[in-house]
């Protein structure tokens, strides 16, 4: 009806870094030297924010222990999260995943983070600014970014550093 045809490759979604955008080696099955990420059933919402119904493992997929040491995550720090919305579009799609450094909650280095604020998972780009507030930063040009300031900070938590993107490749 779009008049794009998406033809199925058979083949799972690329793994990209989410700072720079460089592949990853796909992920294998269970074995020695292979890691198991956890993919949640909740949703970082890439929007305006989107509430969870609940925290079940979808399934599991398995990175190079090396390669996740090469990016500095844990294999026992990190989860896998689903993108919902599209104001990180550009970065992260709607339907994506993202595996999320859970060992890697600073902003002062800024990037994409998980966060939970007013109740709600969000996935946004964090810069923190003199004083101590925050900026949330949409990719996606059609929403203007977000600032928290200090006081506001007790509503916010910041889950994890997104580090790797993982999604059609179109």
């Amino acid at each position: 009806m779009t008049g794009r045809r998406q033809e199925s490759t058979g083949r799972p979604p690329a793994a990209y870094r989410v700072d720079d955008g460089a592949p990853l080696p796909a992920a294998a099955g269970p074995g020695p030297g292979m890691a198991a990420v956890a993919l949640y059933d909740v949703e970082g919402a890439a929007g305006d924010g989107r509430s969870l119904e609940g925290e079940r493992v979808e399934g599991e997929l398995y990175f190079p222990e090396a390669q996740l040491a090469a990016l500095g995550v844990s294999p026992g720090q990190v989860a896998g999260v689903k993108v919902r919305g599209d104001s990180m579009e550009g970065t992260l799609d709607d339907g994506d995943w993202v595996l999320v450094d859970l060992a890697n909650r600073d902003p002062r280095r800024s990037g994409v983070f998980l966060l939970w604020q007013s109740g709600e998972r969000r996935i946004k780009r964090v810069q923190r600014l003199p004083g101590g507030a925050l900026q949330l930063i949409s990719d996606n040009t059609h929403y203007p970014p977000e600032m928290i300031r200090p006081e506001d900070m007790r509503d916010v938590e910041i889950l994890g550093r997104c580090e790797v993107r993982i999604g059609r490749v179109s």
